[in-house]
């Protein structure tokens, strides 16, 4: 049954998600999410003067664009009138812009949503030392040559070493470890093997070629003006036709040795660095139907745990536990999608869980192949999800209609979402 007030995903497009450094690298954060939005809008038809808010998620903020969702909503021709938030939950920022427009949807605020997520990785940038900092400022502030003199010669070499941002966002300061050295801790304490990792990493980049076409529904073409010339980018440029065990086995781990062991986590078998946008019309049902939408799904149920920093992988656990004891049983579950942070990491959860089966998982890929714009991603995978149930039950006689979808968020948190199909 389907209330006039459920809250739905009315609508959904993302752009490609491409590896930093690469063919998005030309476009900034805010500039990602105003193309998506506006595939968005153009798609569905719907007068940018009946949003009643734009909420984006995006972890690293440009400082030219310090309340991103604003910028995007003004660039996609949203009303000025129209307010902007930009939410920031690490990896799970894209489900918060989710669940804060369903938030106002059943407290009677509003009734349609501009929401997603975006993240330009190769756009983070390089910072100077706090010590560097005050340096550059006593050189600004000298007055004549001999105090400019003076100042200079305080610079040492090593203030013009930067720091990288990107490192930095990584390196969670509670735990003192970086995301792959807390997937490192789950794969030595659950015992989890590189030749495991490696296996579900090369499921991963299977499972994205095979689903080449089907992905590419949920894709806008992005336009991208790079040496003078116009370029258009209509597909994911991470997953890997070529991939092999042999090859993923080649790779060198990227911590060396922990403890005396030869770690595990490689570049082959983490999620990739890359840089993306989503958007999704968040409404209420009675709103969708109104503007003539067939929705994707509805929103059922959400929960949202906080877990030990330096085991953040297993986040997923107890934020899908906290969903089953509010009635949703995992068996129920038609389609997961469980972002692919670490192999070890999903194959951690998936271990702990016990009742999810890899068939019923990322059935077109995951991060490890498609990418993982931090911001971005939490939006894309209910955005895959939602597509993949209306796929089954437009396309064969399947009636799938339930989704799971979860990912662990650096700091010690987990986020899963219910869906199902209306």
């Amino acid at each position: 049954m389907t209330d006039p007030g459920d809250v739905v995903i009315a609508a959904g497009v993302r752009t490609p998600f491409c590896k930093a450094g690469t063919l998005l690298a030309p476009l900034a954060a805010d500039e990602l999410g105003r193309q998506a939005a506006n595939a968005l809008l153009t798609k569905t038809g719907v007068d940018p003067g009946l949003i009643d808010e734009v909420i984006f998620g995006c972890v690293s903020q440009p400082p030219e664009a310090s309340n991103i969702a604003r910028v995007i909503g003004l660039r996609s021709g949203i009303p000025e009138s129209v307010p902007a938030l930009t939410v920031s939950r690490n990896c799970a920022s894209g489900f918060e812009a989710i669940i804060e427009a369903a938030l106002r949807i059943q407290a009677g605020r509003g009734d349609l949503y501009l929401v997603g997520g975006t993240e330009s990785m190769s756009r983070i940038p390089l910072y100077f030392s706090q010590k560097a900092a005050a340096k550059f400022a006593a050189f600004a502030r000298a007055r004549n040559p001999l105090q400019q003199i003076k100042a200079g010669s305080e610079f040492r070499f090593s203030d013009f070493q930067p720091q990288v941002g990107l490192q930095m966002g990584l390196t969670d300061p509670v735990s003192g470890l970086n995301m792959g050295e807390t997937a490192e801790k789950l794969a030595r304490e659950l015992g989890i093997s590189r030749e495991a990792q490696d296996a579900f990493a090369l499921r991963s980049h299977k499972k994205a070629v095979a689903g080449k076409e089907r992905l590419a529904e949920e894709i806008a073409p992005v336009f991208v003006m790079a040496d003078g010339k116009m370029r258009t980018v209509t597909e994911d440029n991470g997953p890997r036709e070529n991939v092999s065990l042999e090859r993923l086995a080649a790779l060198k781990p990227v911590f060396g040795r922990r403890n005396g062991d030869l770690a595990s986590v490689t570049a082959g078998n983490s999620s990739q660095i890359s840089d993306g946008a989503v958007a999704l019309l968040v409404a209420s049902y009675r709103k969708a139907r109104e503007l003539g939408l067939e929705p994707l799904g509805k929103l059922v149920e959400f929960a949202t745990v906080g877990c030990d920093p330096a085991r953040m992988g297993l986040g997923p656990v107890p934020a899908i536990q906290a969903l089953e004891k509010r009635g949703l049983e995992l068996d129920r579950v038609d389609v997961a999608e469980i972002n692919e942070a670490f192999a070890a990491q999903v194959l951690a959860v998936l271990r702990e869980l016990g009742k999810l089966d890899e068939e019923r998982l990322n059935v077109n890929g995951g991060a490890i192949a498609l990418g993982h714009p931090v911001g971005a991603t939490g939006s894309r995978l209910a955005l895959t999800a939602l597509m993949e149930l209306r796929r089954r039950n437009v396309d064969s006689a399947d009636t799938a209609h339930t989704a799971l979808v979860a990912l662990c968020v650096g700091g010690g948190q987990g986020s899963a979402l219910w869906l199902e199909r209306i």
